[in-house]
């Protein structure tokens, strides 16, 4: 009898990322609006780096116009918080200097699928703190143009010579695709059980792996090249690694738990065990390393600053609520590609199962990530 995996990945639904991959929608307890605090504490690990970089690219320009871009904005209070700060530091700048602030122009850039009205919705919030603010230090109404452009940041997104400042946190660690090559030549699954690199990987899977990340961020690199100003700047925060080792346990711990929970579906009856054996995730966490190489080989850009930062994710003490906190945010980061390829049926058992198992890891240990930070400076 052939195999029920025969053929599988012909069978499952195909990941188009770009147009399922989002994170989930709306305001109700579910969401990502409600569920990104961990997303929150990593961007403010880098804030002053952030604030600092983009003032900088102002000071040496003093345009007229000032144009910032978020890539992978996302929807919910994250979206326009790095923005307000940056409106802010640089009119404090121009009221220090006797000088007129500049028009600020802001694109917030993310897949077509991302809930953009969420953010549209918060933005008479966000005029007011900026009219607030800017009346307290007495450097006049700000004008702020604000844009939504959807669309692939793996591709161009502005038109040339365009933006003066970019940043990108929380986002770069997802690929423009799940990897080639996580098949054999009979269209059987490689990574059995496994929706990402793991210690029982075949190393055919962090080869695949690897190079997918090496094509998607040189065509990030080539794409902002085109777009950015002479001088002008990125700051780009993402999950990263500390060692050339691409099993390394703070990178891949939360998705072994995944593919536990997985297990435990399929020991119940709930999940088959050729869609879990089918799944795998449009997602890698370089290291310092391979970033350097890429930004060297591309060539538009002098690297000007690469450090990483260890979050812890069992912050409060308390296992139970921060068990809690990291499996809503990853249901909210990956309930869409979750549903297309299992259905939406299956969601609230796996999170139930997912979390459990993240309390019991953090009643055991600390459970951290690590984010790498990155500076370029476009030549």
């Amino acid at each position: 009898m052939a195999s029920s995996l025969l053929h599988c990945s012909e069978k499952l639904p195909f990941m188009n990322v770009e147009t399922i991959l989002h994170m989930k929608e709306g305001l109700d307890e579910n969401s990502y609006a409600q569920n990104s605090s961990l997303q929150k504490r990593g961007m403010d690990t880098l804030k002053s780096l952030i604030i600092n970089s983009a003032t900088d690219v102002y000071i040496s320009r003093m345009p007229e116009r000032f144009t910032v871009a978020d890539l992978g904005c996302s929807s919910g209070p994250n979206a326009l918080c790095l923005v307000e700060d940056i409106v802010g530091s640089i009119g404090k700048i121009s009221c220090r200097w006797a000088q007129p602030p500049p028009e600020f122009s802001v694109l917030l850039n993310d897949l077509p699928t991302n809930d953009f009205n969420t953010i549209f919705i918060s933005l008479p919030e966000f005029t007011d703190r900026l009219k607030s603010a800017a009346k307290s230090d007495e450097w006049g109404r700000p004008m702020v143009f604000l844009s939504g452009v959807p669309g692939s940041f793996y591709g161009r997104l502005f038109p040339r010579t365009s933006v003066h400042f970019i940043c990108s946190c929380s986002s770069l660690h997802w690929l423009s695709q799940v990897p080639q090559g996580l098949f054999d030549e009979t269209n059987m699954p490689i990574n059995k059980g496994k929706m990402y690199i793991s210690s029982t990987s075949p190393d055919a899977v962090s080869v695949a792996y690897r190079r997918q990340f090496q094509r998607d961020f040189s065509l990030f690199l080539k794409s902002r090249a085109a777009e950015v100003f002479p001088g002008g700047r990125m700051v780009l925060a993402m999950l990263g690694r500390q060692t050339g080792d691409c099993v390394d346990k703070r990178t891949t711990f939360l998705w072994e738990l995944l593919s536990e929970s997985f297990a435990a579906l399929v020991s119940q009856g709930l999940v088959e065990q050729d869609k879990v054996d089918a799944y795998n995730v449009p997602f890698y966490a370089p290291s310092l390393e391979e970033i350097e190489v890429e930004v060297r080989l591309e060539g538009s850009f002098s690297l000007d600053y690469v450090q990483t930062y260890e979050i812890n994710l069992s912050s409060s003490g308390n296992a139970k609520e921060d068990g809690r906190t990291v499996s809503m945010a990853i249901r909210a980061i990956q309930e869409s590609m979750l549903s297309h390829h299992f259905g939406p049926h299956i969601v609230d058992a796996l999170f139930h199962k997912y979390t459990e198992l993240v309390t019991e890891s953090m009643e055991r240990e600390e459970v951290k990530s690590v984010q790498i930070g990155v500076v370029l400076s476009r030549l």
